[in-house]
């Protein structure tokens, strides 16, 4: 037990973190300097670096922490400051599969929130626990903008699109028993600590990784192919199927059914006039 002067506790002393192997440290440190050398300030190689040690273990551990520390001549203190601060860095031992499920808005009512309740009742585990068989973590995750195709579920950040119960549950089912998977767009679906390693900026060598990467979905994509006229206009839609207002802004203008209208020009059936004074 330290204490301070003053006889204030301070807790048990913590001890210092274990070294990784001399051929597991060597190793990550040649990785290190290439990775090191990309940038022109060495602090700047914090985060690939992280996602390194992670790939080592699975996940960012103490050693893990010292090292980057270490090779980048920070405190320890400042390493963890930033690996407790983004989500993408696990705190402690996780699954060879992270299943997320996103519960944003869209995913959510179109049945992500049911897909991440029953998942958890199949697996037997909460958010971002992990199966006893150490295969499979599961957690909600954030919007990964692919709404065109909720509810989506993500393992190491690969897209299975328009998901039901049964398909996530058959999908964890696979991924458990050993057996391939693929995911509805990108490369085939690689280990977390593989995932950390690309993460880190190393080569992705899954056959596909690059030509197979996917797009977004044609609702995402409308604006864009409007903008470069590869879409017909927009449809103007007229109010309660009456004619064109006479101060509707032209009907090529891709906004014209959005224009800003008069009470009496936009609802012809329910003009407006001046509010009548009381007493009037």
């Amino acid at each position: 037990m330290t204490t301070t002067p003053e006889g204030v506790s301070l807790g048990m002393p913590q001890l210092p973190a274990p070294d990784y192997p001399a051929d597991v440290r060597a190793r990550l440190e040649a990785d290190a300097r290439e990775i090191i050398a990309r940038y022109p300030d060495s602090r700047s190689a914090l985060l690939p670096l992280l996602h390194l040690v992670q790939s080592q273990e699975g996940h960012v551990t103490r050693t893990g922490q010292r090292f980057c520390a270490e090779v980048l001549g920070l405190t320890t203190a400042e390493v963890t400051a930033v690996a407790t601060f983004y989500s993408m860095y696990r705190r402690k031992p996780s699954g060879d599969y992270q299943v997320g499920v996103c519960t944003n808005t869209l995913c959510a009512v179109m049945g992500g929130d049911a897909i991440f309740e029953a998942l958890q009742d199949h697996l037997g585990v909460g958010n971002g626990e992990t199966t006893g068989d150490g295969k499979v973590t599961l957690e909600h995750i954030e919007c990964n903008a692919a709404c065109d195709f909720a509810p989506v579920v993500m393992v190491n950040w690969e897209f299975f699109d328009n998901q039901t119960v049964d398909s996530a549950k058959r999908l964890v089912d696979d991924l458990r028993a050993g057996v391939d998977v693929d995911p509805t767009r990108g490369a085939r679906l690689c280990t977390f600590k593989d995932t950390a390693r690309i993460l880190a900026g190393f080569p992705d060598e899954r056959e596909g990784a690059v030509e197979a990467g996917g797009s977004a979905g044609h609702a995402s994509l409308v604006g864009l192919r409007l903008a470069k006229g590869e879409s017909a206009p927009a449809r103007v839609v007229h109010p309660r199927g009456g004619g064109a207002p006479q101060n509707q802004r032209p009907a090529e203008h891709p906004s014209s059914h959005d224009a800003p209208q008069d009470t009496s020009a936009s609802d012809p059936s329910h003009p407006a006039g001046p509010v009548a004074e009381e007493g009037e």
